[in-house]
């Protein structure tokens, strides 16, 4: 880094921040309330949902039915850890939480992810476990419980997304990507019940290559959400257009010269960004912290999504002022 640092932060003790009447950032506390609401109604809809097609399933004898309640019996569970991820992660910074507890939100996408993976093979070894064996094909209930199930999982999917990529949680969104795998495994269950009732002879074994395949499906998706998840964990950045909007934001503050470095990573709902700005080197100290304070409110009222900025100031020397250090060990 070339020349001093001046820390502009929240967590800095001993600072004072600028502060303007800018508006301020979407309310956090808010936006986990509204996803606290979709998450506790798509456990009530799972829990439903895996009654139904279980029991509906033994009795229609059809185990891709039975194979699409046990990956809803899941969902519950999924579900259940989405809302306390979300509960727990709107709470205030403490001492050994500086930057809050939005974390343990995107930890919560990884068990969802988990629990996807390992419910996708159970359910594909249970498939196929009396899948030679001579029985009575499926009865109609099977399609009807199947089709019920398509419908809320569409619509459950549907809101779960909206609702998720609107508060920026990763829990929400890899939950809404369960409802909507879960609308591919019922249709492919229904294909593959349809076919078993239709000619019993040929494509009897049809209802279980029909659970097996979903239970491909639920662990592909499990995958797909773990990964996001660990991209998050591992604090990568994001794409290179919220990264130019931070740095369109900081250059419009009078005394800011050039954004030299932006770095930002996810913690829950938003984004900590840290911004290197490049000032008049002879502005005094105050001068420079006051247009940091700026920089830092200016961010985060004009970017819903940025929870906080770390502002570091270093001079903007020009070649022909820029002033020579002597090498090291001379004199």
């Amino acid at each position: 880094m070339r020349g001093g640092v001046l820390g502009v932060s929240h967590r800095a003790p001993g600072i004072t921040l600028w502060r303007d009447n800018g508006a301020m950032p979407a309310d956090p506390n808010l936006d986990a309330q509204r996803g606290r609401r979709v998450a506790l109604a798509g456990i009530c809809a799972s829990a439903a949902l895996a009654a139904m097609n279980i029991v509906v399933g033994i009795l229609a004898r059809s185990t891709s039915v039975v194979a699409t309640g046990i990956e809803f019996a899941g969902d519950v569970l999924a579900s259940t850890v989405v809302f306390f991820g979300m509960s727990v992660a709107v709470k205030p910074a403490d001492a050994n939480h500086p930057y809050g507890h939005g974390r343990l939100e995107t930890l919560a996408a990884f068990v969802v992810g988990l629990v996807l993976a390992a419910g996708g093979a159970g359910i594909c070894w249970n498939s196929l476990q009396a899948v030679g064996e001579a029985h009575l094909p499926p009865g109609p209930a099977a399609i009807a419980a199947l089709l019920v199930a398509i419908l809320v999982r569409g619509t459950m999917s549907g809101i779960k997304f909206r609702v998720g990529r609107r508060i920026q949680s990763a829990s929400l969104v890899a939950d809404a990507w369960n409802d909507a795998v879960d609308i591919v495994a019922a249709v492919v269950a229904l294909t593959a019940v349809g076919l078993a009732i239709y000619d019993r002879d040929r494509f009897l074994a049809a209802d279980h290559y029909g659970g097996f395949a979903v239970g491909i499906i639920v662990i592909l998706t499990g995958v797909r959400v773990l990964r996001d998840a660990s991209l998050e964990l591992m604090d990568t950045m994001p794409g290179s257009d919220m990264i130019d909007r931070v740095r369109a934001t900081a250059v419009t503050v009078p005394g800011v010269e050039r954004v030299d470095k932006v770095y930002a990573r996810k913690t829950g709902f938003k984004y900590h960004v840290d911004l290197h700005i490049e000032v008049d080197p002879a502005l005094s100290v105050a001068a420079s912290h006051a247009i940091a304070g700026q920089v830092r409110s200016r961010t985060r009222a004009h970017l819903g999504w940025v929870a906080d900025v770390l502002v570091h100031v270093e001079p903007a020397w020009r070649d022909e002022s820029k002033p020579v250090t002597a090498a090291a060990g001379q004199t």
